[in-house]
């Protein structure tokens, strides 16, 4: 799961807790099809929770993180760790029978050498600062010039009317973080005329970390600092004309990187059930929770389906196709190529989209994406059919007793694109960087004030990084809904 819109077991006690509580049979019992569903239909439903299990699966995580081990301890998109992923899950499925592919696209490793602001006067200080990913760099010597200030209201800095006409004409922007992408505060300043843009953070300690998608986006050279140092700078600018020097050098290097796209040799072509996850980690570590989780999660329901539908010769009624994801800690990059490339009739045979990211958090809650918008917080609700398969994924963990609770469309992970194309979406995750309250440690167990995976994108994301109960629920949960889509789409209205 990416930044800003997203354990400690060794491994005999991992295997340990896998058969005594983690695999218990009660975790493994099959649920009936939903009552929308004709019998037939519901059956591979039901055999697919009961042929995947945690088990199964944490043979995948193994080889992640074995091959994570081999590539500097990461499987960042663009290196060999991440290669190596990719190839394991294509010729596993190939083997399994699928119909598999690499799509190839590139992108750029962000490579900073310097990154300063200088408040300039009678006693020039340096501020904390934090390039942007794929930001302009500064000319040699750095830019020089007077602060303007943006608009401060819900939006700030997002539109045309937070830079007064002529007031930013060669000067740098300093702009507060929030409601809007750090593109849009970056075009909306440079139209207004800024030659730069400094961003402040709107809580904590720590300089604004942000940046685009592409270098295509950086249009003029852009910084993150703290949210004191922007108070700060926004009280000396009330006062007269404040000069800074900002001071950027940063160097993109292409790297090329592959989606894996996997589907049944049958089934209808016109109603395509999509199920993703991210292949990549972060460049801090292997990965094994954000993403492996989601990554093993969904080979082990392919492998499965393929058993189910090959053994007893009968393929899907509609066509399935799992897909791997590069590049999504830079930004969805690799669905964003995916979605960015089909036909508009290619778009309109997705009958919707499944995404399972992060699945197996150390201190996890069992989130659900709000496709209807019940909890009324955030982007609101999906497209058509959202509401229904959040009201499948509910259905399914109600009636095994397994508390649940909403996740907004936040757009930090792979079903933005698929979102912002009109597909319905859904899927679950266990939590990222956010904090655990009192009454869902309550409910679920865990650590109340610690946060659901305290080695979000950190070298610590290992093996090690796992609540295999949360794992065991979320793969039943990816191979119900799986199984019943592929034979049935009238749970989603259709």
């Amino acid at each position: 799961m990416r930044h800003g819109h997203r354990r400690r077991r060794s491994i005999p006690a991992l295997a340990a807790l896998a058969a005594a509580a983690v695999l218990a049979p009660a975790l493994l019992t099959a649920t009936a099809a939903p009552a929308a569903a004709r019998p037939h239909e519901g059956r591979l439903a039901k055999e697919l929770v009961k042929d995947v299990t945690a088990r199964g699966a944490y043979r995948h995580l193994e080889r992640f993180q074995q091959i994570a081990d081999a590539s500097g301890g990461t499987r960042v998109a663009g290196s060999p760790g991440h290669a190596a992923s990719a190839a394991y899950v294509h010729d596993t499925l190939e083997k399994a029978g699928y119909q598999v592919s690499y799509q190839d696209f590139d992108i750029y490793e962000a490579r900073t050498e310097t990154e300063k602001t200088t408040v300039l006067g009678d006693q020039p200080r340096e501020l904390a600062t934090a390039a942007f990913t794929y930001t302009p760099s500064t000319p040699a010597g750095g830019l020089t010039a007077p602060i303007a200030l943006a608009r401060v209201d819900e939006t700030p800095g997002c539109d045309a009317a937070d830079y007064p006409a002529g007031a930013f004409a060669g000067k740098i922007a300093l702009v507060k973080r929030g409601a809007c992408t750090f593109v849009d505060k970056q075009r909306a300043a440079a139209q207004a005329g800024a030659v730069g843009l400094i961003v402040y953070n709107h809580s904590g300690t720590t300089p604004v970390r942000g940046g685009f998608s592409t270098p295509a986006n950086g249009i003029i050279p852009s910084a993150g600092i703290t949210l004191a140092d922007g108070q700060a700078l926004t009280e000396a600018v009330g006062k007269g004309e404040v000069q800074v020097r900002l001071e950027l050098d940063q160097e993109h290097v292409k790297h090329p990187t592959r989606n894996v796209i996997a589907e049944t040799r049958g089934g209808r072509a016109d109603r395509v059930v999509t199920v993703g996850a991210h292949l990549d980690s972060v460049k801090e570590g292997p990965g094994i929770n954000d993403n492996g989780s989601g990554s093993a999660g969904l080979l082990e329901v392919a492998l499965k389906l393929a058993e189910e539908t090959k053994g007893k010769g009968k393929q899907p009624a509609n066509k399935v196709r799992f897909a791997w994801w590069s590049a999504e800690e830079l930004g969805l990059l690799g669905s964003e190529h995916y979605v960015a490339q089909l036909s508009a009739q290619q778009k309109k045979d997705i009958a919707l989209y499944l995404n399972f990211d992060m699945i197996a958090s150390p201190n996890p809650v069992q989130f659900v994406y709000d496709g209807d918008d019940s909890d009324r917080t955030g982007a609101g609700a999906g497209p058509a059919g959202s509401a229904q398969i959040e009201a499948l994924i509910n259905g399914f963990l109600d009636r095994r007793g397994a508390p649940h609770e909403g996740s907004d469309f936040d757009g930090r992970s792979d079903y933005g694109p698929f979102i912002e194309n009109g597909i319905p979406a859904g899927g679950t995750f266990t939590g990222a960087e956010g904090i655990k309250t009192a009454e869902q440690a309550k409910r679920y167990g865990g650590t109340a004030g610690a946060p659901y995976d305290p080695n979000y994108h950190g070298a610590g994301d290992t093996l090690k990084n796992l609540d295999l109960k949360a794992f065991d629920t979320n793969l039943d949960v990816i191979a119900h809904a799986v199984g019943t889509y592929a034979q049935d789409l009238s749970p989603l209205g259709k």
